[in-house]
């Protein structure tokens, strides 16, 4: 069964940092592009951050420019976020999604989710 599952989620204070993981099960991830994802409360779910099939493109939205950093680490079937200088509008559920190949913009293009992991910035 393929499946992608999320962790790393959880409470910070405003300024702190979460490193996101996101691991394959069931096939590689290697040949997949890897976006993350977020959706808060109310809120359509929007694109944070993806990262090509060889790691050499990465994309990230405005919001968490210079703030996220993503990578991935084939050996390991995984992909990380990292996530800095957290604010508390970063609060969502955090998916990570997977596309053969390349990134797209486009939420649909994405074959296989997580089930999301929950991270809250508050003080």
């Amino acid at each position: 069964q393929l499946q992608l599952v999320e962790s790393g989620g959880g409470l910070v204070q405003p300024g702190g940092s979460l490193r996101l993981s996101c691991t394959a099960s069931g096939f590689t991830l290697r040949l997949y592009a890897i976006g993350w994802f977020r959706q808060a409360p109310g809120k359509e779910r929007e694109g944070v951050s993806c990262i090509s099939m060889s790691g050499g493109s990465t994309n990230y939205a405005d919001s968490v420019k210079g703030r996220f950093t993503i990578s991935r680490d084939n050996a390991k079937n995984t992909v990380y976020l990292q996530m800095d200088s957290l604010k508390p509008e970063d609060t969502a559920v955090y998916y990570c999604a997977a596309r053969r190949y390349y990134c797209s913009a486009d939420i649909g293009d994405y074959n296989y989710w997580g089930q999301g992991t929950q991270v809250t910035v508050s003080s």
